[in-house]
């Protein structure tokens, strides 16, 4: 018997469009991939039952009013809007909509916020003492405004405890996918993402250094193919040599095709994306560094020390330090 989840979306005027329909496409998704297992059900609250216009003009439809939201709530999501100054964006801090979020957020089993939304969540008193992210552009807001949250505009998200924060805009695919992950694993958050065509799920950490998400598709799906199976398989032989006779091409051909559809060596995309396979075990594991170089195809904690330093200028350590995921 599967179980019931119930997420509860805020909406209101001016929602940031995707910051609502972006996570509600993963959950559903999410359904879909394990036969309805996952139980998800998505509702979107706002001041009124009925139509709520997002900052792109398009409508949205209420299917409750806060006031009438009751009983458990799974997940607690709520994504912001932002007013435009002639100094930049400003998070629009909506009092009623705190208020809301203050009175739901303790019947939630998590309460996550995309975007500018941890505004809201923040002036609700959920990230005192917390370190919490935001969309980059409005992070000194964030800070300034509520000295008691410790706030990081780089990672793509951040838990802390039982309350998520992500930052914006296409960010809030990545936060969902973990949500997801959390719930269900980590093969069902990936099956999803390739439903999205996002080859590899970002985590939180600094994953805007994720390699298959940083480039484009590519106009061959033979090498579309080839960079999902990269991605899938960093601990195989990845030589040159080997991705060319999967492709039934000679090295020289290969090469020149890689490089380019990618932008890039054959060499430099594996070494990248092991380097990625390794960030994720690093942010989500505790395994020793031998096993971690083993299983990203780096071979040695050498390699693993070297590789870091070149791609992202840290060591595994203080990596790890900085951005390791916890409950």
């Amino acid at each position: 018997m599967s179980t019931t989840r119930r997420i509860v979306i805020a909406v209101f005027p001016d929602v940031d469009l995707l910051d609502v329909t972006g996570p509600a496409e993963v959950f559903a998704l999410a359904n879909r991939e394990t036969g309805g297992r996952a139980g998800y059900r998505v509702e979107l609250a706002g001041p009124a039952s009925g139509v709520v216009t997002t900052s792109a003009g398009v409508r949205l439809l209420a299917d409750t009013a806060f006031a009438d939201v009751d009983g458990a709530v799974d997940t607690l999501l709520v994504p912001g809007a932002v007013d435009i100054l002639p100094d930049g964006p400003v998070a629009r801090i909506d009092e009623d909509v705190v208020a809301w979020v203050k009175s739901v957020a303790p019947q939630a089993r998590r309460v996550a916020s995309v975007c500018v939304g941890a505004h809201l969540l923040a002036a609700a008193g959920l990230l005192d003492g917390r370190t919490a992210t935001t969309h980059w552009s409005t992070a000194a807001q964030l800070a300034a405004d509520h000295p008691a949250v410790v706030v990081d505009p780089d990672p793509i998200f951040v838990r802390s405890g039982n309350v998520w924060t992500g930052a914006g805009i296409s960010a809030c695919m990545d936060l969902a996918l973990a949500l997801v992950a959390d719930d269900l694993g980590e093969d069902v958050a990936l099956a999803v993402a390739r439903h999205l065509v996002m080859y590899l799920r970002r985590q939180g950490g600094q994953s805007q250094f994720s390699v298959p998400l940083s480039r484009p598709a590519s106009s061959r799906r033979d090498i579309d193919d080839l960079r999902m199976h990269i991605a899938d398989h960093p601990e195989d032989d990845l030589s040159t040599p080997a991705l060319a006779a999967r492709m039934c091409l000679s090295e020289r051909h290969f090469a020149r095709v890689f490089r380019q559809e990618t932008g890039t060596t054959p060499g430099a995309y594996v070494e990248a994306v092991r380097v990625e396979a390794a960030r994720r075990l690093l942010e989500n594991t505790d395994q020793p560094l031998d096993h971690i170089a083993a299983a990203c195809g780096l071979g040695s904690v050498e390699t693993l020390h070297r590789a870091l330093r070149k791609q992202i200028g840290t060591t595994p350590a203080a990596y790890r330090r900085r951005f390791r995921v916890t409950g």
